[in-house]
């Protein structure tokens, strides 16, 4: 009786030590330190599978319970323990027991086996599935095939319209707000192409659209003007070889390339045009629209009364007559005298020429007005942009 009990005894803690029990095998009496560590399960081990390649029913994060490890070799197929002396009884020994499970036995796994006797390696659940390069690569052709698509273009009712509403033109163009320049519309101050506009939102293109306000031109276009108010000294070109200042210094720091209106002896001060409009700079010289020029020039009298009739009349030059629309003396301090002499010709050197051959030489000239463009009060050597009415103006002045 006391054998068969020792057997069952046996039996029962051999069927324990393999399926996690408590019994514990001993050297000298004592736990061994190492076995007590090892029954500790590491975070990594409840998480993750580390068995897998051992047995055929895949992970087990309790003890290893669910692979072909520990239970393979128990009382059921005949085998010897599988947990060995190291540690019979812990979850984590039972785990590391799982990953260096031998080959099945052909029995079956235990009770809570996932994989069955044909299931393979199974992966953890902080562990994505592995695709393969193949498809990676089908997908980032489709993606790239998705964003190098042609452009579709919709039908205009769909679409923005072409043009741009007017009054944002014209308040890009520096005539006001747009709510000035709506204010400007509903006053039927605004034309288009020789048809005044009494409606908001017309689109209009500024690059071939004639768009007018009170008359005159809006320069709508990237185009630039300027006055200057030139030195005495500076040479009229926009480049010198020969080192001299000119009027490009004045210019240096613009992107667009800018080009006088007319020329200005060196020693001649006054007011000059720069621009990038070249039609406009064209018929602003041309003698056929006749662009009116005012100077003042300071000569030494006294000066006889039918002076201004004899320019008027016409003077005899190298080159031909040159005449003066309008003349008036301006100041007169003893024999000092300040003269204002307007003309419609640009010839070289017409005015000192003029009134040197009626025999009144000139000390010092200044152009103070260019068409409907005034100098005023602007210092010399000074430049500025000239404003869209003064553009208009200048338009008006040449038909454009």
């Amino acid at each position: 009786m006391r054998s068969s009990g020792r057997n069952n005894d046996s039996g029962r803690g051999n069927h324990r030590g393999a399926g996690g029990g408590t019994s514990q095998p001993r050297a000298g009496g004592k736990r061994d330190d190492k076995q007590q560590r090892a029954g500790r399960p590491r975070p990594e081990e409840r998480r993750y599978d580390v068995g897998g390649t051992g047995g055929p029913g895949g992970k087990d994060e309790r003890g290893g319970a669910k692979s072909g490890g520990p239970k393979s070799g128990g009382p059921k197929s005949g085998g010897p323990k599988s947990g060995g002396s190291k540690s019979t009884g812990s979850r984590g020994a039972a785990a590391r027991g799982g990953a260096k499970g031998g080959p099945r036995t052909g029995a079956k796994s235990g009770p809570g086996a996932k994989g069955g006797p044909k299931g393979g390696p199974q992966r953890g659940r902080g562990q994505a599935p592995a695709r393969p390069r193949e498809y990676d690569a089908q997908v980032e052709e489709r993606n790239r095939a998705r964003h190098n698509k042609p452009q579709i273009k919709t039908p205009k009712t769909f679409g923005d319209e072409d043009g741009e509403r007017l009054q944002k033109v014209l308040a890009r163009a520096g005539m006001g707000s747009r709510r000035a320049c709506e204010e400007l519309i509903d006053q039927a101050r605004v034309e288009v192409n020789g048809q005044i506009v009494m409606e908001q939102g017309v689109r209009v293109d500024p690059e071939k659209d004639e768009i007018k306000v009170d008359g005159l031109t809006v320069a709508t276009q990237s185009y630039l003007f300027f006055a200057l108010n030139k030195p005495a000294g500076v040479v009229s070109t926009m480049e010198d070889p020969d080192g001299r200042q000119c009027l490009g210094d004045y210019v240096t720091n613009r992107e667009t390339r800018l080009f006088h209106v007319g020329r200005l002896d060196t020693e001649t001060e006054g007011i000059i045009l720069l621009t990038n409009h070249g039609e406009l700079a064209h018929r602003l010289t041309h003698p056929r629209y006749g662009v009116k020029k005012t100077y003042l020039a300071a000569i030494q009298g006294p000066l006889p009364r039918d002076l201004g009739k004899q320019l008027k009349d016409g003077i005899q030059l190298e080159d031909g007559y040159a005449r003066a629309d309008h003349f008036r003396v301006v100041e007169n301090t003893g024999k000092n005298y300040l003269v204002e002499v307007t003309l419609h010709e640009g010839r070289k050197h017409i005015v000192r020429r003029m009134l040197s051959e009626a025999g009144f030489p000139v000390d010092k000239l200044v152009r103070t007005s260019f068409g409907p463009i005034a100098l005023g009060d602007q210092k010399s050597g000074w430049l500025r942009r000239m404003t869209n009415t003064e553009v208009g103006m200048l338009m008006r002045e040449v038909e454009l």
